[in-house]
């Protein structure tokens, strides 16, 4: 018998292929130092409260559970819309960019496979646009 691992989004094969709790840890780490370093992110660094541990553990606990691990933003902060949560925030296609652009540099930090980050990328590309959108209509 050929057992074939998951491929990404099945299952926990995201959370696991970014190296569950560890590696999610470090994602969420790697990501707000990157925003908080680019000059060119500090829009969106702005959107954020001045200290970031709530933000960092709020984002971390919301990629567990989106990426098939343990749901713990829902056990810790309740449910979650994430466009409607962020429709306080004016969210501009520069602001989308810059965020996709901090997760993916954090990515190539951490040394990620190519074809792993090309596929969290697409996929987080999708919530980032409804959030935009929701962001732009209020």
């Amino acid at each position: 018998m050929d057992i074939t691992p998951a491929k990404y989004g099945t299952g926990d094969a995201t959370y696991q292929a970014l190296g569950g709790d560890e590696g999610l840890r470090h994602l969420v780490d790697e990501f707000y130092n990157v925003m908080e370093k680019l000059p060119e992110a500090q829009n969106i660094l702005k959107m954020h409260p001045q200290d970031l541990k709530l933000s960092r553990d709020k984002l971390y606990c919301f990629l567990s559970g989106w990426m098939g691990g343990p749901r713990l933003y829902a056990e810790k902060y309740g449910t979650i819309i994430i466009p409607r949560a962020h429709k306080h925030l004016t969210v501009g296609e520069s602001d989308r960019d810059m965020w996709l652009k901090c997760m993916a540099t954090a990515l190539v930090k951490l040394s990620y496979p190519e074809e792993f980050r090309e596929y969290l990328m697409t996929q987080l590309a999708v919530p980032a646009e409804r959030i935009r959108k929701v962001a732009s209509e209020s």
